[in-house]
């Protein structure tokens, strides 16, 4: 028997009654009616109801009790005159014969831990008390999901044959994309380690050493700007890869444990395997981004032919998208105009066109005078729509208009309700481009340096980069990057033809990846894998809109940790330790 409690606060029912119980936990509620004190004692399992009465020695602790202190409660089960059918135990209460406060609270709290909406309290304030608000029913929920998530993880990945491995978090600096967070070494002066952006490398020759299957719930560090999907500076995923595999492979391990766990943990319809596969370019063509929410039933269409012998100047030599609305109700003006302040502002279109097509085909409004009936039926065609509809025009830069085209869709999506309810819609983003063109006008990678190229050795050699094809994907859920992974690219001599045309030499390679490189001489098996995002995973499955709302200790908008107050700074002599001077100009 605990010595703080022979039961948890969600536990007793009318079979406990007659019983002597101790119990443990935190004040929620005091209701004094004078000759009797009710208190709800709340842990994490439930509430249970005490009472105070007609008790000498209680009363003089009951004077000391406050909302969210901890006591120990000793006492026996009756049966509640007054049940609650909202509360797991309010057929019973318990009637204290001892009181002993285990933790006191502060009379006045920064916030109402228990308040069913604590989005009206400053985040700022929350998160520099976060262990108050860890208390919070729905927040202490989201956390405990998290945790089943991971151990339903974890059961379906060793039920197919996969073995959980450590990889080191002190490691070296790898392209990854991002910027990475650097650690001084003490005692190997001005050089450093780099936190994994990914724990790419190390699963990489794990397969060289033979391993079939590996996986980790894996930490990764980036030093990203926060956002309301993307935690700063830090994120979990669970990491897999395996020996002698395919993209199918990978796809099948995929479409096999992700539905499980959404299955589980929610009541929403979900999408099972094999998921839809949409090649990169038709997401951005159709969709306008990379990351499709497919709820969204509109689609974009490329109109550019239509108005290749225009004379209305905003579309002239312009690549013009148009997205067609049926419409259930009549819009008002104001909708078209608040939407091209939002392409406007938001997007920064230069402005976003439209028109309607009326219950008799006919068009008005918006831009409407500088459409010809011929070029209204060939947009009508091509979008396969009649009457009753909108017609939004986005006309730029070919990748600039697929990307204010792409959010447009998702804003009337949103704004007309259309996206489909209650469901999961899973989708893998396939046959990404190898290689784009940086801001500079270089070639750089566009996904995972370390994949492998469609085509070999001779598409490296013979295509224009910017044409080459990888053996890359994503899994989206709902609009959101669930996964990214790759057929890794296990040739050295490859690896080194791939990464030349990325700006790097034979020695870069040597040099930054020199394991990789080394390792791949010693009989290196093909190898493929993914890393599904652990913390948008539970964010789905919590129907959570921030990933704040699923980690346990996160991070401000501006990446600082309000409760431990980090960063920070150090002392001289720490620096010195690691032989560092600051130079704050």
């Amino acid at each position: 028997m605990s010595e703080y409690r022979t039961n948890t606060c969600g536990e007793l029912r009318k079979e406990n009654i007659g019983s002597s119980v101790k119990l443990a936990g935190w004040v929620q509620k005091i209701r004094n009616l004078g000759a009797m004190t009710f208190i709800d004692l709340r842990d994490e399992f439930g509430i249970t109801q005490i009472v105070i009465q007609d008790n000498e020695v209680l009363e003089k602790v009951k004077a000391d009790l406050t909302t969210e202190c901890c006591i120990m409660v000793e006492g026996n089960v009756v049966e509640r005159a007054s049940k609650n059918d909202k509360m797991s135990t309010g057929d019973v209460e318990v009637v204290a014969n001892n009181i002993e406060i285990l933790g006191k609270c502060k009379n006045i709290l920064p916030f109402e831990t228990t308040s069913d909406n604590l989005s009206n309290v400053r985040e700022d304030l929350r998160l520099e008390y976060r262990f108050l608000e860890l208390r919070n029913e729905h927040i202490h929920k989201n956390i405990l999901l998290r945790s089943n998530i991971i151990k339903t993880l974890r059961n379906k990945m060793d039920e197919l044959g996969f073995t959980e491995i450590q990889t080191p978090i002190l490691a070296n600096s790898s392209p990854e994309g991002a910027r990475d967070f650097l650690v001084p070494s003490r005692i190997h002066p001005g050089e450093f380690y780099a936190l994994p952006q990914a724990p790419q490398q190390f699963k990489q020759l794990l397969m060289v050493g033979g391993f079939n299957k590996y996986y980790q719930i894996a930490p990764c560090f980036r030093d990203e700007d926060p956002r309301a999907d993307r935690a700063p500076g830090e994120f979990y995923q669970l990491d897999f890869e395996m020996s002698f595999a395919t993209q199918e492979d990978v796809f099948n391990v995929i479409e096999e444990v992700i539905p499980d766990v959404f299955s589980k943990f929610t009541n929403y319809k979900v999408d099972k395997g094999p998921f839809i596969r949409i090649p990169y370019k038709e997401a951005m063509e159709k969709y306008g981004i990379d990351k499709p929410d497919l709820r969204n039933p509109l689609i974009i269409n490329d109109v550019t032919e239509v108005f290749k012998d225009t004379e209305f100047n905003a579309f002239k030599d312009k690549t013009v998208k148009v997205i067609a609305v049926q419409m259930k109700e009549e819009l008002p003006r104001k909708f078209f105009d608040t939407m091209g302040e939002y392409a406007v502002n938001e997007l920064g279109a230069k402005g976003l066109a439209w028109v309607k097509v009326d219950g008799e085909n006919n068009l008005n409004g918006g831009i409407s005078k500088f459409i010809s009936d011929t070029q209204k039926q060939e947009i009508q065609e091509i979008t396969n729509t009649k009457e009753n509809t909108a017609l939004f025009f986005i006309a730029d830069e070919f990748s600039t208009a697929q990307k204010i085209a792409g959010g447009v869709r998702i804003e009337l999506g949103n704004r007309l309700d259309l996206l489909e309810k209650d469901v999961y819609r899973f989708c893998f983003i396939v046959d990404f481009p190898m290689y784009e063109l940086s801001d500079e006008g270089t070639i750089d990678f566009n996904h995972n340096p370390f994949s492998m190229p469609q085509g070999g050795m001779k598409a490296l050699e013979e295509q224009d980069p910017l044409k080459i094809l990888a053996y890359q994907y994503d899994l989206v859920c709902n609009g959101y990057e669930m996964a990214s992974g790759a057929v890794r690219n296990h040739d050295p001599e490859l690896m080194v033809k791939a990464f030349e045309i990325a700006g790097y030499t034979r020695d870069d390679v040597e040099n930054r990846f020199g394991a990789l490189f080394n390792a791949f001489q010693y009989g290196t098996p093909p190898h493929a894998g993914a890393a599904p995002g652990l913390d948008r995973m539970v964010m789905l499955i919590a129907g959570e809109d921030n990933l704040r709302g699923v980690i346990a200790f996160p991070k401000n908008k501006k990446a600082r940790d309000l409760l431990m107050r980090a960063p920070s700074t150090v002392t001289t002599e720490q620096l010195k330790d690691v032989h560092i001077k600051l130079d704050l100009e």
